[in-house]
């Protein structure tokens, strides 16, 4: 008799020889044995929040926002100092009705980032793009529906000292906007809507950089504007404002050199700029046209880091003066009426250059200075003080040609004209950060009008809710506020 173990390995082995032979016959393709899992690997080349991208070599940070703003007696860009018209359209606060304006607004903006580099043998090849989400309340009293706008700010390339897109401009050095929520009218930084450009940048060591650029000079991309009209052709109202320009040809070229350092930076930019008008009257192609026109605009800024020893306070400036170029200094180009209670106004019109039907284009001096300063309480609170100003002026043929035609602009009676005007500000900005990465903030700010042809009057039709009549030329005031609540990472 077989021992009993011998058996029962007998019986296993046949068993297990059967079900061998059975899997042979079973059709497919053999087990694989499973790849190791990849993770999602820290990028610590360029700072916080990169990770790589798995199976590549290329890092990737994802950022965001979202941000709730609302305004007193304001709308995104700013007071409604801005006026009845914006280029022909826009912010109808200034006329101060029951219909026309809504002293409380709102806007809601939610953001996302994409930032991309790769090292290469050439250094770093970096994209970025962003897109937002956009819910805007109306400041007309009468439009009661809220715009809903996608959009972006950036989106750009930058490979071996090249930058091309959608960037932020090269003249610009110095943002107001880090702090102020206000939209700033003594500058015009491109920083929150971008430009489009192409530019190379040189590093001279120790912190010292230049910068070739070609910049978008038009107004479809939130370019620096063109603003030439021909003052024979009815161009100028209270309520629309025609510019009469010759096509975009090309781009704006931009030059600028700045310094960096621990303690802050310096430096100087300057621009072209075509200013060249249409045609003459009536503005068709036979009707002849003025000669090609270039303006230009320089500037120069600073900004130091802990000043009077201290931390984490900056203070900054910059200044900009332009001839034919009014987009390099400030935002509100274009036409600006404010109405006061009764039948009072302030105007000025704000153009780069200015002809009549046989003259050539003449130019227009506009200047800008804006300065900030920020105090940090503590790592939770910080306020800062912030102003600035700007000017236009009318110079010799092209106030002549803007007060020859007045009765094609506005009937103004008054002995000595002069259309050259100014406006400024002053705000004042806290901010709470309860939390990293949580602002809270509110922004005061203070708008004063110096009116054109102070002391005429205007006669006008109905604008509005404003009923026709003969209104008073005087200076303006505006007061606004701005509370906004922000989240952000990494953005």
């Amino acid at each position: 008799m077989r021992p009993l173990t011998r058996v029962l390995l007998g019986s296993a082995a046949a068993v297990f020889a059967v079900a061998g032979a059975q899997a042979a016959d079973i059709p497919g393709p053999l087990p694989v044995k499973a790849k190791p899992v990849e993770y999602v690997k820290v990028c610590s080349l360029y700072g916080a929040g990169f990770w790589y991208v798995p199976g590549t070599d290329t890092c990737i940070k994802i950022g965001a926002f979202v941000k709730l703003q609302t305004h007193y007696h304001a709308n995104p860009g700013g007071p409604f100092m801005m006026g009845v018209a914006a280029n022909g359209a826009g912010d109808t606060g200034g006329r101060e009705t029951r219909t026309d304006s809504t002293q409380f607004t709102f806007n809601n903006r939610a953001a996302v980032s994409f930032d991309m580099r790769t090292q290469t043998e050439y250094g770093t090849l970096r994209s970025y793009f962003d897109a937002f989400f956009q819910t805007q309340s109306s400041d007309v009293a009468t439009n009661q529906l809220s715009s809903i706008v996608l959009g972006n700010t950036r989106g750009f390339i930058q490979f071996a000292g090249f930058t091309a897109g959608r960037m932020r401009s090269f003249f610009d050095l110095y943002f107001q906007g880090t702090y102020a929520f206000s939209g700033s009218r003594f500058g015009n930084d491109t920083s929150p809507n971008g430009i489009i450009g192409a530019a190379y940048t040189w590093q001279f060591g120790g912190g010292l950089s230049g910068t070739l650029s070609l910049e978008d000079n038009g107004q479809g991309n939130s370019g620096r504007g063109r603003s030439t009209i021909n003052a024979s052709a009815a161009a100028l109202g209270v309520g629309t404002n025609t510019f009469d320009n010759k096509g975009q040809e090309f781009f704006d070229p931009v030059v600028n050199l700045r310094l960096d350092q621990q303690w802050g930076f310096v430096g100087v930019s300057a621009a072209l700029h075509d200013a060249s008008g249409g045609y003459y009257s009536p503005l068709t192609e036979g009707s002849g046209h003025p000669g090609d026109k270039f303006g230009w605009a320089v500037t120069a800024a600073a900004l130091v880091n802990n000043p009077f020893g201290l931390p984490g306070d900056t203070i900054a400036g910059q200044a900009v003066y332009s001839k034919g170029a009014a987009g390099y200094a400030t935002a509100a180009w274009g036409p600006t009426a404010v109405f006061g209670s009764g039948q009072n106004l302030g105007v000025g019109w704000m153009e780069e250059g200015v002809f009549t039907n046989g003259s050539n284009v003449e130019l227009t001096t506009v200047w800008s200075f804006n300065a900030a300063y920020e105090h940090r309480w503590n790592p939770q609170w910080r306020t800062s003080v912030y102003g600035g100003m700007f000017g236009v002026e009318y110079d010799g043929a092209a106030k002549t040609a803007v007060c020859n035609n007045l009765a094609n602009i506005v009937t103004t009676a008054r002995t000595n004209c002069d259309p050259n005007f100014s406006m400024s500000g002053v705000g004042s900005r806290t901010m709470w950060n309860p939390v990293p990465d949580l602002d809270v903030g509110l922004d005061v700010v203070w708008w004063h009008l110096n009116t054109a042809f102070g002391g005429g009057v205007a006669s006008l039709p109905i604008t509005g809710a404003k009923p026709a009549g003969t209104y008073t030329i005087s200076d303006k005031d505006a007061v606004s506020a701005i509370f906004r609540v922000q989240r952000n990472f990494l953005y």
